[in-house]
């Protein structure tokens, strides 16, 4: 099946053309007519088999030429970085088409953002966040909203979005099509599409958490974080194989200490994403991990979910994931568009339990490869792999953080009045004394004209 069988219109046709795409993938042929008919649409597919180009294309197609300022379709999408790159897909469909379209996403200038949405846009791109912003500035109007595409859902759920996915769907216009994408299928996302998907249609070209086929996928048991820096070493020595690597960890410290570890190692020839760096800093190392300046990307599970770069020749699960849905969308970085990719898994004892219910997922055993001899099994370990000694629930000892300061000190003695309340009454009723004679207010009186 060529695109050519998909009835595209011309504009579409030259800019495949210009991007030498021949072939629809299997979610794009299945996909294209159940899009373009309007109705509510929830796809699944394994990463890296062109979903975005699988949605875009039959909008893109319906989508007439228009002159109103209201944005007619709304992608979201759950990380930063992920906007950019839908965005600069949608760019390069639209080469012949004059379409309007913008990405926004927090961690920026929302006045900047505002001033774009105001010059008026067909499409937008955006966070959770920084959408429901804008649309509650009153500046952005989702009223013409015609189209509502989720790509990545599961990973927006998993981040803690259903409450904002939830505010906008009531700031929506109820007629509209939604269209929901992604690689694994969860209880929560099922929730979601029994809630808000009127009779959607499903297509699945593989069941949940299938991996694909061309993923050669191995399994390293490694006692420690030091162990499996030496394996990595090992296996980062030999560049013409390892020549574009993406290396995930399971969270910002452990991003930043392995980096520090592979600047020692191999300087100059890596870089790390995670949240904490800043949205230029990402995208800039992003960028010179697919041009080639660096062969090696450390990243968090959040900031790499969903990027497409080319010719990646090996995905290495530096920290088994908790969640086996996060291990087939780290593995799908690789062996994109057909080509072959090698995914590698490193776990400790502590881990294996996380290796299993992936093995589960996949209905599949990955292959187990012995250590290399020339590793060195270090038994340094760091912080979080050290004992933990704990005391049983003691009330008499005092905990460090209730100790006072160094700044402490005991007031002095004029300092130490106990507040007892009501002041002003106490006072007047010293200087005027009470009255013997209940609700007679001139008693003292008439007794001092006594006196």
């Amino acid at each position: 099946m060529t695109f050519q069988d998909l009835n595209l219109n011309t504009p579409l046709y030259n800019a495949l053309d210009d991007l030498g795409f021949v072939n629809p993938t299997p979610i794009q042929a299945e996909a294209f007519n159940v899009v373009a008919s309007g109705k509510d649409v929830v796809g699944i597919a394994q990463t890296g088999t062109g979903k975005t180009f699988a949605y875009m294309l039959p909008i893109l197609k319906h989508l007439k030429y228009s002159r109103q300022d209201n944005p007619r379709v709304l992608v979201l999408v759950p990380t930063r970085e992920l906007v950019v790159q839908v965005v600069d897909e949608i760019e390069k469909l639209s080469k012949y088409i004059n379409n309007r379209v913008l990405g926004v996403y927090g961690g920026t200038n929302i006045n900047t953002q505002k001033q774009a949405v105001a010059q008026g846009l067909d499409i937008i791109v955006a966070t959770p966040g920084r959408l429901y912003d804008l649309a509650v500035s009153r500046v952005l109007q989702l009223k013409s909203i015609q189209k509502l595409v989720i790509d990545e859902v599961d990973v927006m759920l998993d981040l803690g979005f259903r409450h904002q996915l939830m505010n906008i769907f009531d700031i929506l216009p109820e007629r509209r099509q939604n269209i929901m994408f992604s690689a694994t299928m969860t209880k929560d996302v099922d929730d979601l599409i029994t809630d808000f998907f009127i009779n959607p249609k499903k297509i699945q070209i593989a069941v949940s958490g299938t991996p694909l086929e061309n993923i050669k996928q191995s399994f390293y048991s490694v006692p420690n974080f030091y162990t499996k820096v030496n394996l990595l070493e090992h296996l980062l020595q030999d560049t013409e194989s390892y020549s574009r690597v993406l290396i995930f960890v399971a969270y910002k410290r452990m991003a930043d200490r392995l980096f520090d570890k592979l600047e020692a190692l191999f300087y100059g020839q890596s870089c790390v994403i995670h949240s904490n760096k800043t949205q230029n800093y990402r995208l800039r190392s992003i960028e010179a991990f697919r041009n080639g300046e660096h062969r090696i990307l450390v990243a968090t599970d959040v900031m790499a979910r969903g990027l497409d770069i080319d010719n990646i020749t090996h995905v290495i699960n530096f920290d088994t994931p908790d969640y086996p849905e996060n291990y087939m969308h780290r593995i799908g970085r690789t062996g994109r568009a057909e080509k072959e990719g090698n995914a590698l898994l490193f776990s400790t004892p502590k881990e294996m339990e996380a290796k299993e219910r992936i093995e589960s997922l996949m209905k599949m055993k990955i292959e187990v490869l012995d250590l290399p001899e020339d590793v060195e099994i270090s038994t340094e370990l760091i912080e979080e792999e050290r004992p933990q000694i704990r005391e049983r629930y003691n009330p008499t000892k005092r905990n460090k953080e209730d100790e006072p300061g160094p700044a402490f000190h005991e007031k002095k003695a004029k300092n130490q009045k106990v507040n007892l309340g009501g002041s002003y009454r106490r006072e007047m009723a010293k200087k005027y004394k009470k009255p013997k004679t209940r609700g007679d207010k001139n008693f003292n009186k008439r007794n001092k004209k006594r006196k």
